[in-house]
């Protein structure tokens, strides 16, 4: 069901506010681009329905195609899905989560790339140290790593959701099942330190700490968190599906937009994940919604070891013939792409239009095959 508010609907509001708002030009010309999406400012096509029955015609507005943006995520996360589904091991898969104190949320601020290249390295560098101990594993593994930077409240919150598989390819090319099978794949609270050692050396390197920061840092609890693994494929494409293209908030959480705010839910995790209202002011509301618009071409999903794209096909082969195929789910038809009228037809865009407008409708009858 279409949402009744979106976060469009503010950036429209505060359309002459935005490069004030926005900490940097990027910001400033992604919430521009959110801000136009699906209006006549992009443009549009006309579609017609491929079903000889049918041959109805649906006329859109260009969207931004912005990774940030909630109106274009749906479509792009059931493709990339689907993608990942038939690259599967069959095997069980663990989700660890990396998470940032806050004291480094003015790094993330200012220096945003540099700060999540280096969590996303040192992530990686803490599995595969694990996984190479022949207590744990002794085997090399992968890793797929999806960067989120926010808290239900909208505040900076750097952290990485990873899926890692339960074992891993030997030396001598055979599959190895991890020894510990049950909530943790490695010992949490020892990658909690090793996280916390390894992340400071590589700020260190780039970045010079002062002694009271790096103090606070080092006595403070770093978390690293692992949930139950999945089970299953289809709990892995479930999972993937929840997280991969996920952005800061989505327009169903916004209950309500009035002149000067706008109210949405949120979810307490130190309730239980208890919902309840937070209403800001719009530009409070934009501000921290651009903290979490990435750097330009910086990538927030990435793969790593024996997931890695360079030798993820030859890993399966291999890893196949060993424990056989994972079971690959049944999808229906992407629904963005059928036909609204008759739900069967494929959708052929046929005529594409600029911010000027669409053609006279007396035009469109010559736009349907005879």
């Amino acid at each position: 069901m279409k949402p009744r508010y979106e976060v469009a609907d503010v950036l429209q509001l505060k359309h002459d506010q935005i490069d004030q708002l926005a900490g940097n030009n990027w910001q400033g010309r992604t919430l521009y681009a959110l801000a136009a999406c699906r209006t006549p400012l992009l443009g549009g096509h006309i579609d017609r329905c491929t079903n000889p029955n049918c041959h109805a015609l649906h006329m859109s507005y260009n969207s931004c195609r912005n990774r940030h943006c909630p109106k274009c995520q749906g479509h792009k996360r059931e493709e990339w899905i689907r993608a990942r589904e038939a690259e599967l091991l069959n095997t069980t898969y663990y989700h660890i989560v990396f998470t940032l104190p806050d004291a480094f949320n003015q790094m993330a601020l200012h220096q945003p790339a540099l700060l999540y290249k280096q969590l996303f390295k040192v992530a990686w560098s803490v599995i595969q140290s694990f996984a190479a101990n022949h207590q744990f594993l002794g085997a090399k593994t992968g890793m797929i790593a999806i960067l989120h930077t926010w808290g239900q409240n909208l505040i900076l919150h750097p952290h990485l959701h990873c899926i890692v598989p339960g074992g891993g390819v030997t030396p001598s090319h055979k599959w190895r099942i991890a020894k510990k099978k049950n909530k943790y794949l490695f010992p949490v609270k020892a990658m909690s330190k090793v996280f916390r050692a390894r992340m400071l050396a590589a700020i260190r390197q780039h970045v010079p700490l002062k002694q009271t920061t790096a103090k606070a840092l080092i006595q403070k609890k770093w978390v690293v968190y692992c949930k139950q693994p999945f089970w299953g494929s289809a709990q892995v494409i479930e999972y993937l599906g929840r997280y991969t293209h996920k952005i800061a908030i989505s327009n169903h959480r916004i209950k309500a937009i009035a002149d000067n705010t706008i109210t949405f839910t949120a979810k307490d995790y130190r309730k239980g994940g208890q919902k309840h209202l937070i209403t800001l002011s719009h530009q409070e509301f934009i501000r921290r919604f651009a903290l979490h618009i990435l750097p330009k071409a910086f990538v927030r999903i990435r793969h790593y070891g024996i997931l890695a794209s360079a030798i993820k096909q030859k890993t399966r082969v291999l890893v196949e013939k060993q424990i056989g195929k994972a079971s690959i789910i049944q999808h229906p038809p992407i629904r963005h792409r059928l036909c609204h009228k008759c739900g069967t037809g494929q959708l052929v865009t046929i005529l594409t239009f600029d911010c000027r407008g669409p053609p006279p409708l007396a035009l469109l009858p010559y736009l349907t095959p005879n």
